[in-house]
């Protein structure tokens, strides 16, 4: 449905170089990266709304690259919903209907689905002053909806949002992307949103894109060290290679498997790391004795840092656990993890 060639844009002091890209029709697909990686000048691009310097945008086989925003079939949601204030829910939703013919009994069918899927009946008749956030990124997804576009670019919807209202339209999103044929590009920091939303994502940096795949094999298997670093691979080191082991500032780490390369980096989610008060028999084939430098509170979770010999890891436990193991600063523990759960590049 999406196909971007070597797109190149120059826009002052930021560039985008050599995006290739593929989304296929009706696929919910997921733009990551941080800020400043380019994904907004991205979607602008694809919609028309800034200049390309070279490369091409194809929507179903068509090449859009010259046509003015309007005539691509595209439309796009802001995390600042950009309601009109002195109109009111229905007349919002409906205004693209002033710039696009559609027919009216069908126009009044697509507005009954859409106040259906997205619960926004007994909305119709507020202003945007009376919604809540939720409700007001909800009526801006209808307002793009309502034209009847092939693909729906969504530049961090719901961001803005607190968590019960971040919820309520990550359901809305689901339950649109079932019910129609419309092709969803949505940009994210949220990793639980990616996880939730899509299948395929891919990730910028500095104005290309990273890597591209299934979600899992982008949070389990990042191709380079920016990708492991922003995905949460916190424990990243770089290693030389001999046979099956990496050597890591005097760490000998089993990896199981010998790599192509002498040189390189292995990188381990801090949740692969189990933490223990004494070496005990397991099928892991990593065990280090180290030393608690700091237990830092993240919510549900514990990030609970050690030092083993130069190099430092960090591993995520629980409050249960953490209180079982009677884990303090300076506390003599036992590091260990599978060789399965290491990633090399």
């Amino acid at each position: 449905m999406i196909a971007i060639r070597g797109l190149d844009i120059d826009l002052r002091d930021f560039h985008l170089r050599d995006v290739d890209l593929e989304i296929a029709e009706n696929e919910f697909f997921i733009l990551m990266g941080p800020t400043g990686a380019g994904k907004t000048v991205l979607l602008e691009a694809i919609v028309g709304l800034v200049p390309i310097k070279s490369g091409k945008i194809y929507i179903g086989g068509k090449d859009i690259t010259g046509l003015p925003p309007e005539k691509r079939g595209i439309s796009i949601v802001y995390q600042d919903y950009a309601l009109f204030p002195h109109l009111t829910v229905r007349d919002n939703i409906t205004y693209g209907l002033h710039f696009h013919k559609i027919g009216k009994r069908k126009a009044q069918e697509r507005l009954a689905q859409l106040i259906e899927v997205l619960n926004l009946s007994h909305l119709q008749h507020r202003l945007p002053a009376n919604l809540s956030g939720g409700e007001k990124q909800r009526v801006s997804v209808a307002r793009a909806l309502m034209v009847e576009p092939k693909v729906l670019l969504l530049d961090e919807p719901l961001s803005a949002l607190d968590p019960r209202f971040r919820e309520e339209v990550r359901g809305a999103l689901k339950r649109l992307h079932r019910t129609s044929n419309i092709t969803f590009l949505m940009v994210t920091h949220d990793f639980a949103e990616a996880l939730s939303l899509a299948g395929r994502a891919a990730v910028m940096n500095n104005g290309r894109i990273e890597q591209i795949g299934e979600i899992e094999d982008i949070f389990k298997r990042p191709n380079s060290a920016f990708v492991a670093d922003f995905v949460g691979m916190k424990n990243l080191f770089s290693a030389e290679f001999r046979g099956t082991k990496a050597l890591v500032s005097g760490l000998e780490i089993e990896l199981g498997v010998t790599p192509v390369n002498s040189h390189g980096y292995i990188a381990i989610r801090p949740e692969d790391i189990v933490i223990s008060r004494r070496r005990f028999s397991s099928s892991m084939r990593n065990s280090f004795p180290a030393v608690v430098t700091a237990i830092i509170d993240q919510g549900f979770y514990y990030e609970v840092r050690v030092q083993s010999g130069e190099v430092a890891f960090a591993s995520l436990i629980t409050k249960s656990s953490l209180i079982d193991l009677k884990l303090r600063e300076t506390a003599d523990v036992v590091i260990s993890f599978k060789a399965a759960s290491i990633h090399f590049f």
